[in-house]
């Protein structure tokens, strides 16, 4: 066993002399009760030990209490020294702003918790084996009471507590198991912490900052708030979590900080709640950080001396990179706090930092909108030239985006978000060339469903846009709007509350659409009834038209797989005679194939007729001549009129 230390010495000397007191004056008779008290015997055994005594006998304790009085002080004088020497006491007592006389009361807790023998003269001193701790009254008679009173720096630092029943005299007090693990050379985490804290180790633990006792930080992501604070506060630390509603995990995140003397940030968009205010105002010992997304209004703070930081930029730089991945971006546009997440996600399991990425989103966004693995390529795309184009160059705006408004100095005003307007009837290719643009940046693409977020109760659609936005915001995808008119449509007069409170929906839209920064892509069939304000928007508008002849040619070759069978298909015949969009030749071509798989043959022209027949059907055309020719007669039933 380790020598004991001076606050272990000074803690022996203050209770010795405290025993011999008590052992003369306020010592009781023996009693026949074996266990349930300390005999002198026994006490006489423990002060024979104890620095001073040199095993002289009680009896001659007025003689000896000459001899205690200069081992206290001499205790004291080495205790004073070693609270500015180094060591783990000497530490926690500076981190705690400790005065003398609380360190003194620190030194008596701490010994009498590690030392069973303590205990029991501690016990001796009470006259009762059940009070192995020191009590209230206890500390008063050695005048070490005043810091674990309700304001008293143990109590209100977290590293003591008082047994709040009984008489005051006889509530025992009780040293944090954290601070006795800590005094002997384990530093794990408090068991009490709440489960969402974490703790940041010093950047530099050399370069100690002080800072105010609350500092304000928001903006950015979370991680980037706590990237600022390490910097702000270099050599600190930090602890960090959402303010607890236990009292018990509070005062250990408060303990955690004060041992370490790490910054504790709490996390919060609410501001703090009252029971924390009170706290921050009580420890202005402790270095606090409220970390919010936006400012904070100012009527909620603690009273107290504070200062604010905005945090402007989130992006990860290629050094984020290569100290989390150990790679820098290969273009991608991540937060720190998703770099952290990408992070974790590859140690769980993902291949790579693209797969990483697409798992972000999972969770809350797959329960408002449909996750869509993109399937197609460029190569399946049919569109005239010039569309194309436009597609490619809104899958480069968003990759390059890093570059422009990064190195090149581009101001992103509003956003560095991008905003595509797809439009045109029904079976163009929209979603078609959504999911091409979105495997070729390697993302996935939600398909928003409208049915599940526009609500008809007042407010429930801003909450369920507010989730999308919020979950798309924590990886990187491409919302797709289908019939985006629904949701970004013309704002109207107002005649009544309903008008006012649709108009206010759209308006919070574009407030959303524009703070997003990722990409976002609206289909719509009916592009005049798109609010102007949402074109002032849109980065790329891309017109999907009906293809001609040429593309539709490819499009039938497109939706016949090479592995299916299929004999003497006319494709010039189907692209010259039927003025179609890709989606109508795409279900005609698949319900053909299902004609001929019904009877076990190859797909032939009847078999596409009839698929042709009910795409029509469902649609109300009528089939003509013109279009059909020769397979007429495999359609034209429902259409002539029966014979009067």
């Amino acid at each position: 066993m380790s020598a004991p230390e001076a606050w272990e010495r000074y803690a022996d000397a203050l209770l010795q002399r405290e025993a011999l007191l008590w052992r003369i004056g306020g010592g009781v008779a023996p009693r026949d009760a074996a266990g349930w008290f300390v005999s002198d015997a026994e006490v006489d055994a423990i002060l024979a030990g104890l620095p001073g005594t040199d095993g002289a006998d009680p009896a001659r304790a007025r003689v000896l209490r000459d001899r205690v009085d200069p081992v206290v002080d001499a205790a004291g004088e080495e205790f004073r020294a070693s609270l500015r020497a180094r060591g783990r006491f000497s530490r926690l007592v500076a981190h705690a702003g400790l005065d003398e006389p609380a360190a003194t009361t620190l030194a008596l807790l701490a010994a009498v918790e590690v030392a069973p023998s303590r205990q029991r003269l501690v016990a001796y001193l009470h006259d009762d084996m059940r009070l192995p701790r020191p009590t209230l009254g206890l500390l008063d008679r050695l005048g070490a009471a005043a810091a674990v009173a309700p304001d008293g720096a143990l109590c209100r630092l977290g590293l003591a507590d008082v047994d709040p029943e009984g008489p005051w005299s006889n509530r025992s007090v009780r040293l944090a198991a954290r601070v006795s693990w800590f005094l002997r050379g384990d530093d794990a985490l408090d068991e009490s912490l709440p489960p969402e804290a974490r703790v940041v180790r010093a950047l530099d633990a050399r370069r100690r900052a002080p800072v105010p006792i609350l500092t304000l930080v928001h903006g950015a992501d979370n991680e980037s708030r706590l990237a600022a604070v390490a910097q702000l506060a270099p050599g600190r630390g930090l602890v960090a979590g959402p303010p607890p509603d236990d009292p018990a995990a509070l005062a250990a995140l408060v303990r955690e900080a004060v041992i370490e003397g790490r910054t504790l940030v709490v996390e919060t968009d609410a501001g703090p709640p009252a029971a924390l205010a009170r706290r921050i105002e009580r420890t202005p010992e402790v270095a606090w950080v409220v970390s919010s997304a936006r400012e904070l209004p100012l009527a909620g703070l603690p009273d107290v001396r504070w200062r604010e930081v905005s945090v402007t930029h989130g992006i990860a730089e290629d050094a984020d990179w290569q100290e989390v991945l150990g790679r820098p971006s290969d273009g991608q546009r991540l937060d720190r706090q998703q770099l952290r997440l990408v992070e974790r996600a590859l140690a769980g399991g993902s291949s790579t930092v693209g797969q990483a990425i697409r798992r972000l989103a999972a969770g809350e966004l797959d329960r408002l909108a449909l996750r869509t693995r993109p399937r197609y390529q460029w190569s399946d795309l049919v569109l005239p030239r010039d569309q194309t184009r436009q597609l490619r160059e809104l899958a480069d705006r968003y990759r390059t985006r890093s570059l422009v408004y990064g190195p090149w100095g581009f101001t992103a005003a509003p956003s560095a978000g991008v905003v595509a307007l797809f439009a045109g009837p029904p079976g163009t290719g929209k979603t078609m060339a959504a999911e091409v643009i979105a495997g070729d940046l390697g993302l996935d693409l939600y398909k928003v469903d409208l049915a599940g977020v526009v609500s008809k109760y007042i407010g429930e659609t801003e909450k369920n846009l507010d989730r999308i936005f919020d979950a798309a915001r924590a990886a990187e995808v491409v919302l797709f709007f289908d019939e985006a008119d629904a949701l970004f449509g013309k704002r109207s007069e107002v005649s009544d509350a309903h008008d006012r409170y649709a108009n206010l929906e759209v308006a919070y839209l574009l407030q959303r659409l524009e703070r997003h920064d990722g990409l976002v892509v609206l289909a719509t069939n009916l592009q005049r009834n798109i609010d102007q304000a949402f074109t002032r928007r849109i980065a790329v508008w891309v017109d999907f038209r009906p293809p001609e002849e040429a593309d539709r040619r490819r499009i039938w070759a497109a939706n016949f797989p090479a592995d299916a069978p299929a004999s003497d298909l006319d494709l010039d015949f189907l692209a010259r005679n039927f003025t179609i969009p890709g989606g109508t030749i795409r279900n005609a071509a698949l319900a053909a194939a299902f004609l001929a798989a019904t009877d076990a043959r190859p797909i032939g022209m009847e078999d596409v007729v009839l698929g042709l027949k009910r795409e029509f059907q469902k649609v109300g055309k009528l089939r003509t001549p013109a279009e059909f020719d020769r397979y007429y007669p495999l359609v034209a039933d429902d259409d002539v009129e029966p014979a009067r």
